[in-house]
């Protein structure tokens, strides 16, 4: 019974509304993006990127597209010279900060021993970044 109700949210075949909103989501720099306008509310684009580093100017181009055809973030252009653009979490986006802020309480609390579990797999730590950080 139990694996039908999963098959149900969940079809092993075709296409899985879930499962595409949660692989866009789950990207690399997605929740990263979220969590920097969340902590410093309206930024421009290159604040955005100084606030995360290593993320290329296109790769931020294209999330930051993403969240906002996702309606998670909106995009303000306003008619100055030179244009200034600025992004903000929109209520949708803001409503999934709990879950987001969920997911990392739990990797705080089992870090420690995940670290330990890859180690004894033979796993790096953490993966190194190109700056260096991780």
């Amino acid at each position: 019974m139990e694996t039908e109700k999963s098959l149900e949210k969940f079809p092993p075949t075709g296409s899985c509304p879930i499962r595409d909103i949660l692989s866009r989501l789950g990207d690399k720099w997605s929740m990263l993006v979220l969590l920097t306008l969340d902590a410093n509310g309206t930024m421009r684009f290159n604040e955005i990127q100084r606030s995360l580093e290593d993320i290329s100017h296109r790769m931020l181009t294209v999330t930051l597209r993403m969240l906002e055809a996702d309606g998670m973030i909106s995009r303000t252009v306003y008619a100055e010279v030179p244009p200034r653009v600025e992004y903000r979490l929109t209520e949708r986006g803001a409503s999934l900060l709990p879950h987001v802020y969920g997911l990392v309480e739990w990797a705080l609390t089992y870090k420690d021993s995940i670290f330990e579990d890859r180690a004894r797999h033979g796993r790096p730590k953490v993966r190194e970044t190109v700056s260096g950080r991780s």
